[in-house]
Parts: structure tokens; C-alpha cells; sequence
């Protein structure tokens, strides 16, 4: 542990006298925290984290690039059809999700839209991970037939043509879109994960109740309700929610089968991770590829070393908590269509789902309908109250740019 979050540590702690038993003693307003309680709450913090340029695309952080992912995010020409646009599923209004069980562009798709906000931060993309950079990422629904039924030749025959995107393209790379159709592809996905850098989720009550707990400020910590108080404990005490649910983001980044059914329709099955893996492999976008602006190679560590295992069959990625009042429905199949129903799937837990090798973390919690109220109510702590502005960001924050 750091220096600086060990005197956190300690001033957290000393929020909280000993008891006779030994047991803490919370100060009135407060709920009681172990000292190992209390460091996995400071582990969730701050927000937002620190904020780098991807390696992998040279226009990472630049804000003409960002500008022009901006303009392709909304524009429905990228489509095969003219209809569609990435903003179809990720509507800023909702968070840069749709509110549907399953996303729908030009067909229906197996999968629940997942939020943008902090998607910068993420280590794999989509549900099953099998992009493995926020650009690569972006290509892919252009492309999915289901999706926005594009192609490398139609998005080039647009910039090329459209005198505005014309200009904004020499802005974002310095020269006028190449001749190669599939080069002006994967340097559009690079522009639109420009854009999605941007979009970082405001703080939350849980942030000013962690923030207040690392500097010993009791009265700001009261603030923060009770009944999310003890939610929070069951979040990084009995229920391990932490385990999985980690970091700033509230996410390891990773893949677990959580014992949703992965029945797509009768007869047909969403392998999730273990079909993610192979697409990962195959893909020509990945960052063992020739399209990576990283000569070293030095983000694509995960890529070189991941192994198919058939345990990845079922699993799917875990996904951030920030802002998930705003995102429901929820799971990978939008299946869970509210916050209570999430808990309560964690409460009665049927194990005969899980496809578990090795140690086992989930277990039924079996919680109250006291508890589980607490619970919810933690989770709903992890959100930005505020209405989205015009752009979609309900907070202020936002990732550094490179100067232009």
C-alpha cells in the first residue's frame, strides 16, 4: 500500500473507537466499519481516476479528434442504410444506453446496450471482451450487419465526400482521408473512441462519503444516508461484492459466470467470453495487428498471453457500477429490469447455474428485505443525480487532451 493510503487508512479509521469487545464504534450518524471494511472503501476511490492517452491510436486525447468522433457518433450515413447511428443505441439522454432488454439498430442483437461513461478505462470491450481497444471496438458494429450493416467503403466514400467532415479530418489527422478504404475505417473507430474518452461520469454521494472517510471529516461523511451506509458494508463485507466490483470504476475489467441463463432462443446459446476469445483472436483490429499506432506493442500484453479455456464458456464482463440507476435494464441479456431484481438474483443465487472451476466466490447472500433495501439503496449512491446536458454528460469531469 502507498504511502498516502496508509495515513488515509489511518485517519479513516480513527473515525471509529474500539469498543470493549474490540468491535468498532461508529460516531452517532455513522455505521460501524472495520478497519478492513474501511480499505476497501478507500480502494473505490478517487474519482476520477488518472487519465493517459491510449498508445495505441495517435490521436488519443486530442480534442479535434474528439470533435470529429463527436460528429461520426451521431451521424446515421455511417450505416448501410443511412438509418442507424452508434447514438441509435447509446442515447446520451439515457446515459449512452437505450433502455432496452436487447440493443435493436437494423435487426435485433442478443446483448444489452452497455453504457460508454468511463469506457476510456476499460481493459477489454463488449460483452464478451472481444475488442481489446476502444477503437477496435468502434469499428465493430459499423461493420455487424445486425447492427449498422456498414462498410470500409462506405464510410470512406463519406469523409471523402462530405466537405465538413473533410475539414474535420485534416484537423483531427493532419492530412485529408487516404485512398485505402479500410486505413480511413479504422482511423474513423479512431476518432469515435476519441469522442467516447470523453465521457466520464460526474461524482457520486458514495464519492464525497469516501473522500470524507480518508480525511477523518465526520461531518461530511453523516451526509452520506445510513441505509447506503450499510448497504456499502454488505457491498465489501458479507455479500464480497467487492471482489468482482473493484476500483474506482466498481469493476475488475473481467469475466465471471454469474448464473444467468445464456439461452439466447431455443436451440441457441451465447457463449459469451469463450466465443469473445476466439473473435479476439481473428480479429484484424486487435493490437497485434498492423493498425495499432503503438510500434512496441506495450498495451497489448492481454492480447498476446490470453488463452481460450473452456471455463470462459457462459462468462461475461463485469460490469461497472457508476451510474447503474440510470442503465437498467441490466445483465447481458437485459434480462434484470431493475436494481431490486439484481439483488434479489445475488439473495436466491441458484448455484446448479454456475459453471465454476477452481474457488468458488458467489454464494446465495440470503439477505433480508431489510438488507436488501440497504443494499439497493448503496447501489443507487454510485450514481450522478444530475439531468445528462445536451452532450450526454451528467458531470464535469473529463480526461485531459493533448495539445492540438
Amino acid at each position: 500500500m502507498r504511502a498516502g493510503a496508509v495515513a488515509a487508512l489511518a485517519v479513516a479509521s480513527a473515525l471509529f473507537a474500539s469498543g470493549a469487545a474490540g468491535d468498532p464504534v461508529a460516531p452517532a450518524g455513522l455505521a460501524r466499519f472495520s478497519d478492513v471494511e474501511v480499505q476497501r472503501i478507500l480502494r473505490h476511490g478517487p474519482w476520477p481516476p488518472p487519465w493517459a492517452p491510449d498508445p495505441s491510436s495517435r490521436v488519443s486525447g486530442r480534442a479535434a479528434a474528439a470533435a470529429l468522433g463527436e460528429r461520426l457518433f451521431f451521424d446515421p450515413r455511417l450505416s448501410g442504410g443511412g438509418t442507424v447511428s452508434c447514438a441509435t443505441c447509446h442515447r446520451p439522454e439515457r446515459r449512452f444506453t437505450d433502455g432496452r432488454p436487447r440493443a435493436e439498430g437494423l435487426a435485433a442483437v442478443d446483448r444489452n446496450t452497455p453504457a460508454l461513461a468511463n469506457v476510456r478505462w476499460q481493459r477489454w470491450f463488449g460483452w464478451d471482451g472481444a475488442g481489446d481497444s476502444l477503437w477496435a471496438e468502434s469499428s465493430r458494429p459499423i461493420l455487424d450487419p445486425r447492427e449498422m450493416g456498414g462498410s470500409a467503403r462506405g464510410v470512406a466514400d463519406l469523409v471523402r465526400a462530405d466537405p465538413d467532415l473533410g475539414r474535420g479530418w485534416v484537423r483531427a489527422f493532419g492530412a485529408a482521408p487516404g485512398p485505402d478504404d479500410l486505413g480511413v475505417l479504422v482511423d474513423a473507430a479512431k476518432a469515435l473512441a476519441a469522442y467516447q474518452e470523453t465521457l466520464v461520469s460526474g461524482r457520486t454521494p458514495f464519492d464525497a462519503f469516501r473522500d470524507a472517510l480518508a480525511q477523518g471529516d465526520v461531518a461530511a461523511a453523516r451526509r452520506y444516508p445510513l441505509a447506503a451506509q450499510r448497504g456499502l458494508r454488505l457491498f465489501v463485507g458479507r455479500g464480497a461484492c467487492h471482489l468482482c466490483h473493484l476500483g474506482p470504476a466498481f469493476t475488475s475489467g473481467e469475466f465471471q459466470d454469474v448464473g444467468i441463463p445464456f439461452f439466447v432462443a431455443p436451440g441457441r446459446v451465447d457463449p459469451g467470453r469463450y466465443e469473445g476469445v476466439k473473435r479476439l483472436r481473428a480479429n484484424p483490429f486487435n493490437l497485434l495487428g498492423p493498425h495499432s499506432d503503438d510500434p512496441a506493442r506495450t498495451t497489448a500484453t492481454g492480447t498476446r498471453h490470453v488463452r481460450l479455456e473452456h471455463r470462459n464458456w457462459g462468462e461475461f464482463k463485469v460490469p461497472s457500477l457508476r451510474d447503474v440507476a440510470h442503465t437498467a435494464p441490466y445483465m447481458h441479456d437485459g434480462s434484470l429490469a431493475t436494481l431490486r431484481d439484481v439483488v434479489r438474483h445475488y439473495s436466491e443465487l441458484d448455484e446448479s447455474r454456475l459453471h465454476v472451476h477452481g474457488e468458488r466466490i458467489l454464494r446465495p447472500l440470503r439477505l433480508t428485505d431489510a438488507e436488501a433495501e440497504d443494499l439497493v439503496a448503496f447501489l443507487r449512491s454510485l450514481s450522478d443525480e444530475r439531468a445528462p446536458t445536451a452532450s450526454g454528460r451528467p458531470g464535469s469531469a473529463s480526461p485531459p487532451r493533448r495539445p492540438e
